[in-house]
């Protein structure tokens, strides 16, 4: 799962049949990176949500013919955005044990 912000809406008047009722928003991460999600749970713009992805996505909307591989799983009511930062060893990832 991930938090991203939702910026926008897409538009999208020809779709394949596994989308054709599914909103799709578009949500962009910490860095800028835009994504698009179905939405299941009726977000508006503005909105700091949670994301759940590859089959989780497809069961996030009821119907697992939807053919999403990223779905929005909720609106988070109350998060700071600035409040959690990853400290530089989390950005780094895993570092190997040290000889003893």
């Amino acid at each position: 799962m991930d938090i991203k912000q939702v910026v926008g809406t897409l538009i999208c008047t020809q779709r394949v049949d596994g989308l054709k009722h599914c909103s799709l928003r578009i949500l962009s991460d910490s860095k800028g990176k835009l994504v698009v999600a179905t939405d299941p749970v009726g977000v508006r713009d503005g909105n700091w949500v949670f994301t759940v992805s590859g089959s989780a996505g497809r069961l996030a909307m009821g119907d697992k013919s939807i053919l999403t591989d990223l779905a929005i799983g909720g609106i988070i009511d109350e998060w700071e955005p600035a409040a959690v930062q990853p400290s530089a060893s989390q950005e780094k990832g895993p570092q190997p044990a040290k000889a003893a």
